[in-house]
């Protein structure tokens, strides 16, 4: 909660320098949506910043897809937002519509997540951890912690976010260190409790119950909870027989 108060309050500060006065602001909102609690509060942390701010904001749930994302963004210019609120559901295909916003001189800020894009100038900035560093030190964690001998599966989140990219590149980036380390499997849980669960019973089916395996690398927590509810639906104890 502590960072998405930090992220509300530099969204605030950017969208502000193209104003002059907080409560003459409209500000538009496009949500991933609401995949994980984590989500769920980073949406209602940037609502209360508005609302404290005086600022008008128009918000969006995209139920996790990008043409609903496109879609706000487009309604948003259309009625002549002061600036947008962007977190992209997958990193690539924004080119269009962000320079549609640019040429209607509306700032868009990144809000959690990074876009690929040919001209960088198309927003203004972006208010994101850095996902590449926190699979790296989730992976120097876990080989410090089996001696650099694991056998393991991994809980990718969205397939094309940058959330799941960087921190699977990060984590193989050390893992890739230790001949001893070995991913088993991976697939996209979809950053949600269910589909974290509903892979992580297929990982355990396709891997003797789980007995040929260390532990689990879950790219967020209702990944990582799922994973934990089929683990014990399995017989076997999360943080014993596997690590997570």
């Amino acid at each position: 909660m502590k960072r998405n108060k930090i992220s509300a309050l530099l969204l605030g500060a950017s969208l502000l320098a193209f104003s002059g006065a907080a409560n003459a602001l409209t500000i538009g909102f496009s949500q991933i949506g609401s995949e994980s609690g984590w989500r769920t509060s980073e949406t209602e942390s940037i609502k209360a910043e508005a609302k404290k701010r005086g600022i008008d904001l128009k918000f969006s749930d995209a139920q996790q897809k990008q043409e609903n994302q496109i879609k706000a963004l487009r309604s948003f210019i259309a009625q002549g937002v002061d600036g947008i609120l962007l977190a992209p559901v997958v990193e690539t295909g924004w080119d269009q519509v962000l320079k549609e916003a640019k040429d209607a001189k509306i700032p868009v800020v990144l809000v959690d997540r990074g876009v690929s894009v040919a001209d960088q100038s198309l927003y203004l900035t972006k208010v994101a951890s850095d996902f590449v560093e926190e699979g790296r030190l989730a992976a120097a964690w876990l080989a410090a912690r089996t001696n650099g001998k694991c056998r393991f599966v991994e809980l990718q989140g969205t397939v094309g976010s940058s959330a799941a990219i960087d921190r699977k590149m990060g984590f193989g980036d050390v893992v890739n260190l230790f001949p001893g380390m070995v991913l088993a499997r991976s697939q996209s849980g979809d950053f949600t409790r269910s589909g974290g669960k509903e892979v992580m019973e297929s990982f355990l089916k396709a891997e003797g119950g789980g007995k040929n395996l260390c532990a689990v690398y879950a790219h967020n927590d209702d990944m990582a909870l799922g994973a934990i509810q089929a683990i014990k639906e399995a017989g076997l104890k999360p943080g014993k027989d596997l690590t997570i």
